[in-house]
């Protein structure tokens, strides 16, 4: 049995987040990734894409970096608002799966990210976070490139509210998922991790502490799906 603590030769990362084993994971899954997605959720992955546009309050003029956005389906959502949206990721496998989608692309180490001080009027980051080896760090460096006044919003997976459907929920990430990412996904090794990282992440309260520790403020949160996911908004400082 190999160890969820370190990445294994399957190209299922570990929960250490080696970023060499991150980047080969997520190269293995990228070209079944978009529907693989849609299929796990449910759906939902769209709802959320949008829910996170509407969050961010964009507008025609706003320079925004979406972070860790892998094909840069969700790029393409928010550049719905016709503000300028730039796709960064580690993997330059998900960059090319997504390159027919007319958006600005940069391969980014989200622990040191390739753009200057106050560079962007927005800023987000869906479903990544979780997969960084330093959240603290990563936080820092949004924050970093934010204009005064900039917005963050980070999208991620939770904790569901409801206690009952807690429970279902966790049965189907650690038996469900798996099983059916066999059937649709190029790397069904890697919902494997996708579920073992969920299941040990923050929930809502303390992932706003991390989000409040790197600096950023007003920061509040929004459950989607009954806490499946949650939207997490904060502000970086004008002083």
């Amino acid at each position: 049995m190999t160890s969820a603590v370190s990445g294994d030769q399957t190209g299922r990362a570990g929960l250490d987040k080696q970023p060499t084993d991150v980047a080969r994971m997520f190269d293995g899954v990228a070209r079944r990734y978009d529907i693989t997605n849609t299929v796990l959720s449910f759906g939902q992955d769209r709802g959320w894409r949008k829910a996170t546009r509407e969050a961010l309050d964009l507008h025609p003029g706003d320079v925004v970096l979406d972070l860790a956005a892998g094909t840069a389906v969700s790029t393409e959502e928010l550049a719905k608002s016709g503000a300028h949206c730039v796709a960064a990721d580690f993997s330059l496998g998900m960059l090319k799966a997504g390159h027919r989608r007319d958006v600005p692309k940069v391969t980014a180490d989200a622990l040191s990210l390739p753009f200057g001080d106050e560079t962007f009027d927005a800023a987000t980051i869906s479903f990544g976070l979780r997969n960084v080896a330093d959240v603290s760090v990563a936080l820092a460096e949004l924050r970093r490139v934010l204009k005064p006044g900039g917005r963050l919003v980070v999208c991620e997976f939770s904790t569901p509210t409801f206690g009952p459907f807690r429970t279902l929920y966790m049965e189907y990430l650690m038996k469900a998922l798996p099983w059916v990412a066999t059937r649709v996904a190029s790397n069904p090794e890697a919902y494997v991790y996708l579920a073992e990282s969920i299941r040990a992440w923050p929930d809502q309260e303390a992932l706003a502490r991390k989000i409040d520790a790197a600096g950023l403020r007003n920061v509040r949160w929004q459950n989607l799906t009954g806490g499946i996911a949650a939207l997490h908004h904060a502000v970086k400082p004008r002083a």
